[in-house]
């Protein structure tokens, strides 16, 4: 009688389960640091072959080669989600990389000055409100069409905790995230028909090398401003965000997702 043992069915249906983002290209913006390059791990982990975008060339370079070591497909490009033409040669650089896009996070945003409303530089304005918002608008504009050729797939779009709530002398920051947040509504209607699902994630304040480097005394009042007595992890924000790009969210669709520790709770 034989003493060797076979792998039970459930043994041999889990190690022949699929890799979730298996023949799927991502393209991530601000993919070099931070959450961008958290998801750029989750999603390479996944199985998706990932573009890494940024506007700091080298570093994205530097993340690519980091998921390439890790066993993953990956590739880098400079994109500069301001410019229209840039986020147009960064979407075509995708394609023409790995075949087809199917998944996109547009994730790059720069936070401006802290100044009231009624004070703020409006050279600053320009500036977030291009980067935070028109970033978005320009990535997707370009983004749609592709993922439509693909067959379909699924844009996340990353607002913030101040897509919904006010921060003192942050005006343009709250209303390009506020902004983000219509903007993503209304792709959803416009494209869910087509396969295409598009969702906001909005992060509280999260534990980043810049945060940690903030005035301690500053650090902890943000932290305070937390139910959960934390800020939260790029690790974290990157999770909900693989799910609404997984199968798994299929019928989620123009929908806001907070990962904030209980911060708009009250």
């Amino acid at each position: 009688m034989s003493t060797e043992h076979s792998a039970t069915p459930a043994a041999e249906s889990k190690a022949e389960a699929p890799a979730e983002f298996a023949g799927r290209t991502a393209l991530i913006t601000g993919g070099a640091s931070g959450i961008g390059l958290a998801l750029a791990r989750r999603l390479a982990a996944g199985g998706a072959a990932v573009v890494v975008a940024d506007y700091d060339e080298e570093s994205a370079r530097k993340a690519a080669a980091e998921l390439e070591s890790a066993g993953a497909r990956a590739a880098a490009v400079a994109m500069d989600v301001t410019d229209p033409a840039s986020v147009e040669a960064g979407v075509r650089f995708a394609v023409d990389t790995f075949g087809a896009l199917h998944l996109a996070v547009n994730n790059a945003g720069i936070a401006g000055p802290s100044t009231p409303t009624g004070a703020y530089p409006v050279e600053d304005w320009n500036r977030v409100v291009a980067t935070n918002l028109s970033g978005v608008f320009h990535s997707m504009r370009y983004e749609l069409p592709a993922i439509v050729a693909a067959g379909g797939g699924a844009i996340v779009n990353m607002s913030s905790i101040l897509g919904t709530n006010g921060f003192a002398g942050s005006p343009a920051y709250v209303a390009a995230k506020h902004g983000v947040v219509g903007l993503t509504k209304t792709a959803a209607l416009e494209y869910a028909g087509q396969n295409v699902r598009i969702n906001a994630v909005g992060p509280g304040f999260i534990d980043t090398p810049l945060l940690r480097n903030t005035d301690p005394g500053a650090r902890e009042h943000l932290i305070s401003l937390h139910p959960a007595g934390r800020l939260g992890t790029a690790e974290e924000v990157a999770e909900l965000a693989a799910f609404l790009l997984s199968e798994k969210a299929s019928f989620i669709h123009g929908s806001y997702h907070l990962v904030d520790g209980g911060y708009s709770a009250p």
